[in-house]
């Protein structure tokens, strides 16, 4: 205790120096927009090569259970091409035909779903034509936004995450409505706005609308668990259960809609 005491008097004014930069550093970034903003993905990049390394040994560990998943999404790719030559269907997989969307795959190296702000860090960035809001999937199935991004790394703001607001609809119908989390379950999600006149039902699979620049329509969500008509305002509130396992997530697909600077410039101009 005396030999931390001696060394703390000893060199008590580049302490006090090193106590005055740290205060400096982090009031700049507090207070400058463009400062924070460069501390942010620089921390990104540093963290997301921590969590790339050890996401990369637990992932050796698991090869079998993905060997498995790319082969069930195989086969069901391999169904739905063959089903599209033989019948026609009134619902295709937007993410296999759309030549207005890009794919780019991707693999989650942080995954969190306990917070109210749930965030994810994926393993790709600018130099790999990421960018912020462009849609995250996994298996057709939503995911979240990208957020901020830097060379190597992107964070995706999670369909868990209380300031999410995606555009959603009941796949038998085209009534749609918003999509959030209440930062309750992981399981669930909250789908609202859907008019009293629609026909709802337990068990009825919701999908994105693709009423914005981002989701391509069809991206599968979860089916209705429960609801109840708010009779002031005469819509739905309904509780959607995810088809995806929020808490077991690796392999991804982030797609851009080339079209969307001209869809949000026309919009714009209105």
């Amino acid at each position: 205790m005396q030999q931390i005491v001696n060394f703390i008097l000893r060199n008590k004014s580049f302490l006090f120096f090193l106590l005055l930069l740290s205060i400096s550093v982090s009031l700049t970034i507090q207070s400058h927009s463009y400062h924070r903003s460069k501390f942010i993905n620089s921390a990104n990049f540093f963290t997301g090569g921590l969590y790339n390394t050890s996401n990369s040994i637990s992932s050796y560990f698991n090869l079998e259970e993905e060997n498995q998943k790319l082969n069930k999404e195989n086969a069901r790719l391999n169904t739905l091409i063959g089903n599209t030559k033989k019948e026609n269907i009134s619902y295709i997989d937007t993410t296999t035909f759309e030549n207005t969307f890009k794919f780019t795959p991707a693999r989650i190296i942080k995954n969190s779903y306990s917070k109210q702000q749930n965030v994810l860090l994926i393993n790709k960035g600018k130099k790999d034509s990421i960018k912020d809001d462009l849609a995250v999937i996994d298996n057709n199935k939503i995911i979240g936004i990208t957020a901020n991004y830097n060379s190597k790394y992107a964070t995706v703001i999670s369909i868990l995450n209380t300031t999410s607001r995606i555009s959603a609809q009941l796949k038998k119908t085209n009534h749609f409505g918003t999509l959030s989390w209440n930062g309750k379950s992981p399981k669930i999600v909250q789908l609202t706005d859907i008019q009293k006149n629609a026909p709802v039902k337990i068990g009825d699979t919701i999908i994105t609308s693709g009423r914005s620049s981002i989701f391509p329509k069809g991206i599968l969500i979860g089916s209705i668990k429960d609801f109840k008509l708010d009779i002031t305002e005469n819509y739905y509130e309904i509780n959607v259960s995810l088809f995806n396992d929020m808490t077991n997530l690796e392999h991804v697909m982030v797609i851009e809609n080339k079209d969307k600077s001209l869809i949000e410039d026309l919009l714009n101009n209105e």
